[in-house]
Formats: structure tokens, C-alpha cells, sequence
């Protein structure tokens, strides 16, 4: 008899079920209904095939509540809430995000230090679409969206990611000119690094900054980064600086 399971969640702004099977069959039957899946895997059905399936456990009794909500999100193309600070909801980006980062963007003082949006609103909506795919599923992290929870407006983004090239996660962010000067990136990005000690697991993290961004190196120094040395990167010279997990491992 194969295991089917029904895990039902519900919260303030959303609710919904995700069903748990270890059958294959029953798996793309869920699909073709639109319901969220997730495999229980075990001896017997490892060597199955389970197309279209993002999530599988060994042990099903596990999931709860959050994953079941996690794992209904991503079936849906919704996005995952990261973390709340006093001020902020960091979320991860959707397409719908490209209107209120050309406005964010639109600022020369933004880009002085960092790559630019895609000219095309078309093109960068398709970026988030494929990031969203190939950085939040592969990884379960990246650079995320920032939303002031009193109005709801988008005024930034921030998160940890790999650079091509490096071993060790890198912080990144920025906040729209509105509400700079306000404490937003400190808050926002103090409450990053702590996700990635406690949910990720990250044991160093390290930020590359140009020297002529001292905006981000006061930051960068309030955060407790230490300034390592010079580096060159596709030809641009860096400050490295890193930050250890305090207390260790």
C-alpha cells in the first residue's frame, strides 16, 4: 500500500495543504490537479522517477506547518518570507518587483558602484523569473527583496550569494535613496547575517566594496566586518572584507 499524507497549514495570509506520497503515479496525479507534492523516499522507491517533484524527506512525520507553507509557495511560484526585522519584510523577489526597482535604480547614485538593471523591464522580469528557478530552488538563498512593512513599498534589496570565482557567501545590498540614512541597510543587513549563522549554516561571510563606496564601508564596519586587503575582480580593484560567525562554528 503506498503512503499518502495530507498536511494542511494556516496563517495570517495564507493558507493551503500539501500532500506527502512515496508512489510515483499518485505523485503525478497530485500534479495534474494542481496540488503541492512532496516524496517520501525510502529502500523501496528511490530508483522511481518523480518529474516535477522540487521536495522529497525520509521522514515524512516531520514536515510541519512552515515546510508544508514553504513547499506550497514554491509549487505555486509564490514567494518565500525569509525574515522580519522591526521595520522590514525581506521576501524573495518575483517579477512583479521589476517596476519598484527601475524606480529604486533610476537614481544615478545607485549604479555608481553597482551593475545596473536590464534596459528592457521585459528582460530583467525574465532574469528574476530564471533566478528565482536556478538560485532560490538550487541554493534556497540569494538576494532577496526588501518591503517596509509600514507601507508596503519595495525600497531595496539584500541577501547572501556566491560570487563566480569564491567559496564563501557574500552580502550584498542596497536601498533606495528614500530610505537611506534612516538605518534600513544596518537593520535589514544585521538581520541577514544572523539568518545565515542560524538558518544556513554560513561559518564566514564576506563583502567585496569598492574603496570609493565609504557609505558601505561604514556600514560594513558597524556590522563588525574586518577589512582584509586589496583584490582585483574582472578588473576592478575591491576592499575583501569578512565577517566570522560569532562564537565560532
Amino acid at each position: 500500500m503506498s503512503y499518502l499524507r495530507k498536511v494542511e497549514f494556516g496563517g495570517r495570509e495564507l493558507s493551503g495543504s500539501v500532500y506527502i506520497t512515496d508512489d510515483a503515479e499518485e505523485a503525478a496525479r497530485l500534479q495534474d490537479r494542481g496540488e503541492a507534492v512532496v516524496v517520501y523516499l525510502h529502500d523501496e522507491n528511490r530508483e522511481q522517477s518523480f518529474p516535477g517533484v522540487l521536495y522529497a524527506v525520509e521522514a515524512p512525520e516531520d514536515v510541519d506547518g512552515e515546510y508544508a507553507e514553504k513547499v506550497y509557495r514554491r509549487s505555486k511560484g509564490m514567494p518565500w518570507n525569509i525574515l522580519e526585522t522591526e521595520r522590514c519584510l525581506v521576501r524573495e523577489t518575483t517579477p512583479e518587483d521589476a517596476e519598484a526597482f527601475f524606480q529604486i535604480y533610476s537614481e544615478p547614485s545607485i549604479t555608481e558602484f553597482m551593475e545596473n538593471l536590464y534596459p528592457d523591464p521585459e528582460q530583467e522580469k525574465a532574469y528574476i523569473r530564471d533566478y528565482r528557478k536556478n538560485v532560490y530552488e538550487f541554493y534556497g538563498f540569494g538576494v532577496w527583496t526588501v518591503v517596509e512593512k509600514a507601507s508596503g513599498m519595495v525600497i531595496g534589496r539584500a541577501g547572501l550569494s556566491y560570487r563566480e570565482g569564491c567559496e564563501i557567501p557574500e552580502l550584498g545590498f542596497v536601498i533606495g535613496v528614500p530610505r537611506q540614512r534612516k538605518g534600513y541597510a544596518r537593520e535589514v543587513c544585521s538581520a541577514i547575517l544572523q539568518y545565515g549563522w542560524e538558518e544556513l549554516g554560513f561559518t564566514e561571510v564576506q563583502a567585496l566594496v569598492e574603496p570609493e563606496n565609504q557609505a558601505s564601508l561604514r556600514l560594513c564596519d558597524g556590522l563588525g566586518f574586518r577589512r582584509e586587503r586589496e583584490v582585483t575582480m574582472e578588473n576592478k580593484a575591491y576592499l575583501l572584507l569578512k565577517f566570522d560567525r560569532p562564537g565560532g562554528a
